[in-house]
């Protein structure tokens, strides 16, 4: 039985079961019989293999309309082992499970005029009678199949193996490819003739000279077909169909119909018998689908006369339990994209109607679980940076190998992915600045002139593989423009200020020792140092301005002013981060604190970081602020010396300090500082 039924109409309901219907064009003029017809172009998501085929297409609408598909032609029996004319040798079936071929006398010429006319409808070139056949049955069933010139083969085997290392073929497209054992081919004695299930190759290509050919109907695994596609740069029908996932059981129904089909239009005759070289046959995949289920599932009750003839149409095996509560669901192999009792469901949903689904919020029995580890840390940062003024930046983990250069100390830290999209995306990010260096400039070229980003994501290096960073730019204004105070531009302690915020929302406090970077300026940079209560301090990220000759090589403009910038390693951060849980409330002092300056004249290299280390280190359990006040060299100061000034601040929780008390540990503080530092005090 046919199906009557408008253009339009048939792109609507395809539309309401999840195909998304791009255009409707007119087709070719075919030959007489056909009549007027219309093209539409179906957009078929990658888990539909089974719908990259007219008979994939017509399996959906006779299931829409409640009509039967039409049935195949039945296989012929099998034919005598050994009446052939062409031998399989599988040598690699984790790759290739199933390869069906056979022999068949040709006569190549044009194909007839409705043939060429639906390759064209579909977007296929006619090439001649023997290969416009196969391109014709992989339109109509979804199975690619392929024609070799036995005549052009080195006996007659053919070897489905792995390529070897730098093994070169030449392909249909003209082109020379280099091989790897990744890669899967079809051979014969001594030589490739195939990519398998990609492209065939030149030297046994099809031709007018060609008088019999060897015909090819396979299924191959998909990741090593997309693995093949990637890596040679070369995309085709077939490939596109094989790396979604092939129906395991297709290759022989493929070959049928293709011997039948050049016997149709005289193309040729089959020779022999077929060789299907299936050694380990698949059992199909075996459901339970529960009826309350799908209620519980789609929100409504569908009535159990729909459910199983729906499932049947679509080429599921159903057979009921337990007075039809229940259903032993046997799932065709064409399905690869079903795999659960959801994915029925789904077709029950898909086939019953989305539009009369209902509008419902799920009931809920218990309370979601909250965030916990560094998820909930996460939230916490951004709600941070962004009440500090920065906007949250989302830059690609794929990046240009120029821009990753920088920010590795060896060339091999940095990896390489193996099939880039181009050479803008070859490599992945070892850091999270140089996406955030590109989207600062993008922001200044569009006449944004204060850019502040931040950005929370994984970085990827040889060394230490994936990690987890913070990231963050400012470049601009250090404070807007306004009238009760002067402007002024981004400075380091901007970029300093951004990072203590941070560490101060986790519980850790940061230390800032100058150090050396390739990517930052000389003396405006810091290795940032973490540092909990009772904590060894360890580094956790770095901060400064970033080197102007990068800032130019990523196109920052002259005029744009510096850039600052800091990442910090989030494991890192999280090793010395106070978990808030176990925070305890201290009450407001109730005892009076004691204030003493100490000014000591130290080596001018000297840090103050380290002073203050010192301090702390030296300084009973009554010192609870140290922080420098005061930098002076020069009049009175020796050459080669600097004056540094502390403001030291003591208190005791149960009780007023003493001077005497005071004065002992100053005595300390001053006795190791001279100890280690040669300081003297002023």
């Amino acid at each position: 039985m046919t199906v009557d039924v408008g253009v339009q109409e048939l792109a609507d309901v395809l539309t309401m079961r999840g195909f998304e219907v791009s255009d409707i064009s007119p087709a070719p003029t075919l030959v007489a019989g056909d009549g007027e017809d219309a093209v539409l172009d179906l957009e078929i998501t990658t888990n539909r293999p089974d719908c990259l085929s007219v008979r994939g297409i017509a399996r959906e609408v006779a299931t829409i309309y409640g009509h039967e598909l039409q049935p195949l032609p039945p296989l012929p029996t099998p034919d005598t082992p050994g009446a052939t004319d062409v031998t399989v040798r599988l040598e690699a079936a984790e790759l290739c499970p199933r390869y069906v071929a056979s022999v068949a006398d040709v006569t190549i010429g044009p194909s007839p005029g409705w043939l060429a006319a639906r390759l064209e409808a579909a977007g296929v070139r006619a090439v001649n009678n023997v290969v416009d056949a196969t391109n014709y049955v992989m339109l109509e069933l979804g199975h690619p199949l392929h024609a070799f010139d036995l005549a052009k083969l080195e006996g007659t085997a053919l070897r489905i193996r792995r390529a070897s290392l730098g093994e070169m073929i030449r392909t249909l497209d003209g082109e020379q490819r280099r091989l790897d054992p990744e890669m899967l081919v079809i051979a014969d004695a001594t030589r490739p003739h195939a990519l398998a299930g990609v492209m065939g190759g030149a030297e046994s290509e099809v031709t007018g000279a060609t008088q019999v050919v060897a015909l090819e109907s396979a299924y191959f695994v998909p990741i090593s077909i997309r693995r093949t596609s990637k890596r040679v740069g070369l995309s085709t029908d077939a490939s596109y169909r094989f790396e979604r996932g092939a129906d395991i059981n297709a290759p022989p129904v493929a070959m049928h119909r293709l011997r039948r089909l050049l016997s149709e239009i005289g193309a040729g005759e089959p020779r022999g018998a077929i060789t299907d070289a299936y050694p380990d046959p698949r059992a199909p995949t075996t459901l339970e689908l529960r009826h309350a289920r799908v209620g519980r599932v789609l929100g409504l009750t569908v009535d159990r006369s729909f459910i199983a003839p729906t499932l049947t149409k679509l080429g599921f095996g159903v057979e009921p339990i337990d007075d039809g509560a229940r259903w032993r669901t046997t799932v065709p192999t064409h399905r690869v994209d079903v795999t659960r009792e959801i994915d029925l469901i789904e077709e029950i949903a898909r086939h019953y109607g989305y539009d009369r689904l209902p509008s419902s919020f799920p009931t809920l029995s218990s309370a979601p679980a909250s965030a916990g580890g560094w998820r909930r840390r996460q939230h916490l940062l951004r709600r941070v940076l962004t009440a500090s003024g920065c906007s949250e930046a989302i830059t690609y983990s794929f990046i240009e190998q120029p821009a990753a250069v920088p920010f590795v100390g060896a060339p091999g830290q940095i990896i390489r992915l193996a099939n880039p999209l181009s050479e803008k995306f070859a490599v992945l990010r070892p850091s999270l600045l140089p996406g955030l260096i590109d989207a600062v400039v993008r922001n200044r070229r569009r006449e944004q002139r204060d850019v502040r980003l931040f950005e929370i994501g994984k970085r990827f290096r040889a060394d230490d593989g994936e990690t987890l960073a913070l990231g963050i730019a400012l470049t601009g204004a250090g404070i807007p423009d306004h009238w009760s105070a002067t402007s002024r531009k981004v400075d380091l302690f901007d970029i300093k200020g951004q990072v203590e915020l941070v560490c101060q929302a986790v519980g850790a406090t940061a230390v800032f020792e100058p150090t050396k970077h390739p990517t930052l300026v000389t003396g405006l940079a810091a290795a940032i140092h973490g540092r909990d209560r009772g904590s060894s301090k360890q580094v956790i990220g770095i901060l400064g301005q970033l080197a102007p000759a990068i800032a130019a090589a990523r196109g920052f403009p002259d005029t744009g002013g510096k850039v600052y910038v800091a990442e910090l390693d989030l494991a890192a951060l999280d090793r010395v981060a106070v978990d808030r849980h176990a925070m305890k409330a201290t009450p407001v002092p109730r005892q009076p604190s004691i204030v003493r300056d100490l000014a000591i004249i130290v080596d001018a290299t000297l840090h103050a970081s380290a002073v203050r280390g010192t301090i702390q280190a030296a300084a009973a359990e009554t010192l609870v602020s140290v922080r420098e006040f005061d930098r002076y060299e020069g009049k009175g100061v020796p050459a080669g010396r600097v004056s540094l000034a502390f403001r030291l601040i003591f208190r005791a929780p149960d009780r007023t300090l003493t001077d005497a008390e005071i004065q002992q540990t100053m005595g300390a503080i001053v006795t190791r500082l001279e100890q280690t530092y040669a300081a003297k005090l002023r």
